[in-house]
């Protein structure tokens, strides 16, 4: 076990994801492995272990020497996205997945799972709001409607359609872009604040939106989950 803290200094409560890398005794990348501490506390320092860190050649355990921390992201406790098991008081859980990347596109599904007990309807895209490393929004991206204005992201899922999720149905949308670099200064945005709808709760999630010089972001809109296992969703293409 390898013992780490994580030490909140804003005035608010956080919620921190750590990324873990695992080297060999040459200090060659073995593996990943992602923690998540929630709710830490505004000015408090919180103490877990890292279980399973993995085993060397001769199967000794790895010590401290052999992990290093490559990426910490922190969103508001109140925005993060709710874990695997547990539903937020709207009755909706909206996570991220990891995305996919090839020949300069990159893409993020977004999920939207109805967890509580009545159902819910929605027409449209998921309301975004970009956000730098403080957490501060993010000017000069156009949000395009559709992907079909990104290059190598096909067509997309088409114009919105109301969607009604009953109790244990999610819905998905999709995010793309291009890292293209050209031109100008290139632009990362870290975090993007989500919400289901006008007027819904925010969910902050960590895509690391590297958008180059492109200065745009196509979202499509929602879609059930079993339409878009059906027509395909957007996933980038080698030609």
């Amino acid at each position: 076990m390898l013992a780490y803290s994580v030490t909140n200094q804003d005035a608010e409560p956080f919620t921190y994801t750590i990324t873990f890398t695992l080297v060999d005794d040459r200090g060659r990348a073995m593996s990943t492995h992602e923690e998540t501490v929630a709710s830490v506390g505004a000015g408090r320092t919180v103490r877990r272990t890292l279980e399973a860190v993995g085993y060397g050649g001769g199967g000794e355990p790895l010590g401290p020497e052999h992990v290093r921390i490559i990426d910490v992201k922190r969103v508001p406790s109140d925005e993060a996205p709710a874990s695997a098991g547990s539903c937020p008081p709207s009755g909706l859980r909206l996570t991220a997945d990891d995305g996919d990347a090839a020949m300069g596109l990159r893409v993020v599904g977004l999920h939207l799972e109805n967890c509580g007990s009545r159902p819910y309807s929605l027409e449209g895209y998921p309301v975004l709001q970009l956000l730098d490393d403080e957490l501060e929004p993010v000017d000069g991206i156009e949000i395009l409607r559709g992907v079909g204005g990104i290059p190598m992201a096909g067509e997309g899922s088409g114009p919105p359609r109301p969607v009604t999720l009953r109790p244990g149905e999610s819905a998905g949308a999709t995010l793309a872009w291009r890292n293209t670099t050209q031109f100008g200064e290139a632009v990362t945005v870290p975090y993007v604040r989500v919400r289901a709808e006008s007027g819904a709760d925010p969910v902050v999630i960590a895509p690391n939106l590297d958008l180059g010089t492109t200065g745009e972001l196509g979202v499509d809109p929602w879609k059930k989950e079993t339409e878009e296992a059906a027509t395909g969703s957007v996933r980038p293409q080698s030609s």
